[in-house]
């Protein structure tokens, strides 16, 4: 086995991390969790709760609409002076998050949604294999720095 989604080269983050996981289900909240703890560590402990349903929903997506068969999904968080960025990457780049219209009987297409609502911006990355859906939040300077 291989990990279709190799790191990527640092960008200057203040904080990085990068975690790659099999496409199961028990592994959403296992990053949802990893996501909370490290944007604790890092000072920001009041942006843990959104961050952590945001790498949710995102790591959700890649599970139900981007993962293969025995092809690892990279969950990325990185912070820098002003913004806290989740990154998930999966091997399906041909299929495309799509935002659709609420539907408040649907028990599924609400992800996107809830991450628009939650952070400042969000974009997918097409790669040469595979895509990346990102979303950045704004987070205030820490008090110790």
């Amino acid at each position: 086995m291989t990990d279709s989604c190799p790191p990527p080269l640092s960008k200057g983050y203040d904080r990085y991390d990068t975690v790659s996981y099999m496409p199961y289900p028990q592994n959403v909240p296992r990053a949802r969790r990893h996501v909370a703890r490290l944007v604790v560590g890092w000072g920001h402990p009041g942006a843990a709760g959104d961050a952590a349903l945001v790498a949710s929903e995102l790591c959700t997506n890649a599970l139900l609409h981007g993962c293969l068969r025995d092809r690892l999904f990279r969950v990325e968080t990185s912070l820098t002076g002003t913004a806290l960025r989740i990154a998930v990457t999966d091997p399906k780049g041909e299929r495309l998050p799509q935002d659709r219209p609420a539907d408040p009987d649907a028990q599924f297409g609400c992800g996107l949604l809830i991450v628009r609502a939650l952070v400042d911006r969000w974009a997918v990355e097409h790669l040469a294999v595979g895509k990346t859906v990102w979303a950045e939040m704004a987070v205030p300077g820490r008090a110790d720095a």
